[in-house]
């Protein structure tokens, strides 16, 4: 997702009267536009409204603690830290909450706060600050920040939650004290799609199990496919629903806050190679992160190519990547990986592909 781009003119401060104008440098492209940094991440937060909205729903107060202490995490470790190195705060940008949001929508609902909130310290903090702060980071750095979880607190970082709103009938209890009625536990732990089918599990096996916690409506093939579509199932917080991630990527492409080919590309692929490979196209799009990273982190204006074509390009090679992890490697997802491969990959094909800033194509003498 576009998380962090460089300053526009609309940012910059009025000149004073009678005072000289101030000397910007910075690299290029120059271009100018009334919609600042603020103002994009705004829209950013707004397109995953619905998702963390809809995740709290799903999982209840340990999605809801996940996600407040990401943001938070995420905006006071910016803060400090730039505070220690003596350069101004970003006066609410809103880059630091639109990372630590995303942060928290990849996580498992029921991860630790103290987790969670180091994983945004780190994002912020080694995959953006270290690298020159705003704009210049070479990885999307809340998947930078999973990454690190991932390989510190594997446990904690794949202990899945089945969701809280279709939890088992039988889970269902009077409190002992209280006499409250409601349910036994707080979250309780299962295995994603992806997951069984990892552990050697067919489609039809994840269709039983969605049918035994009452995910599904029916055993058949659509019934499965529908139900993921709509996002009942376990997984992260923010990557169920594939309506809403739907919704706030129409919502994007309507303000052009972000380009429709690194998604399009990205998911095509893993459909493609997913096929080629013997799976079922459809689940492999639909069952993990792939709709989610490709419309919320393949889109990084920073990490990702600047060229249409090097946009197809990137999202075509991650989802490649992504499908090759889930065929051969140890790990049921690859999204986060084909994604971060991919960013290492960006700066040969900003190289190789050029944008060209103010080309106009020779118009044509008689008609030829």
């Amino acid at each position: 997702m576009p998380e962090n781009i460089g300053d526009t003119p609309g940012s910059m401060p009025k000149e004073k009267p009678g005072a000289s104008p101030p000397l910007f440098i910075s690299s290029s492209p120059h271009t100018g536009s009334s919609v600042d940094t603020r103002k994009l991440m705004g829209r950013v937060l707004i397109a995953l409204t619905p998702v963390s909205i809809f995740g709290v729903v799903l999982y209840g107060m340990p999605a809801l603690i996940t996600i407040v202490s990401a943001i938070v995490a995420a905006e006071l470790s910016e803060a400090l830290f730039r505070k220690l190195i003596r350069k101004d705060l970003r006066n609410g940008d809103l880059s630091a909450a639109v990372t630590g949001l995303l942060l928290a929508l990849i996580m498992p609902p029921a991860t630790p706060w103290w987790i969670t909130a180091m994983g945004a310290a780190f994002a912020i903090i080694v995959a953006k600050e270290f690298f020159g702060g705003l704009g210049a980071n070479v990885f999307n750095p809340a998947l930078v920040g999973r990454a690190f979880l991932l390989l510190s607190f594997p446990v904690a970082a794949t202990t899945w939650s089945i969701p809280r709103a279709f939890f088992p009938s039988d889970l269902a209890g009077t409190d002992a004290l209280s006499g409250a009625t409601g349910f036994l536990a707080d979250a309780i732990s299962g295995a994603t799609p992806l997951g069984i089918l990892k552990m050697g599990g067919s489609i039809a096996d994840v269709g039983t199990g969605l049918m035994a916690l009452g995910l599904a409506q029916g055993s058949d093939y659509w019934s499965q496919i529908w139900s993921l579509f709509l996002g009942i199932r376990g997984g992260c917080i923010g990557e169920s629903s594939i309506l809403l991630i739907l919704v706030g990527f129409l919502y994007l492409l309507f303000t052009r806050t972000v380009d429709w080919r690194a998604p399009v590309s990205m998911c095509f692929s893993v459909f493609l190679f997913s096929f080629l490979f013997g799976k079922d196209p459809l689940f492999a799009v639909l069952a993990g992160g792939v709709v989610f990273g490709a419309v919320f982190m393949a889109t990084d204006y920073v990490s990702g190519p600047l060229s249409t074509s090097g946009k197809l390009i990137f999202g075509f090679g991650a989802g490649l990547i992504t499908v090759l992890i889930r065929q051969f490697g140890n790990y049921p997802e690859g999204v986060m990986y084909g994604i971060l491969i991919m960013n290492a990959v960006t700066p040969f094909l900003n190289r190789m592909i050029q944008k060209k800033y103010g080309h106009i194509k020779a118009a044509k003498v008689g008609g030829k």
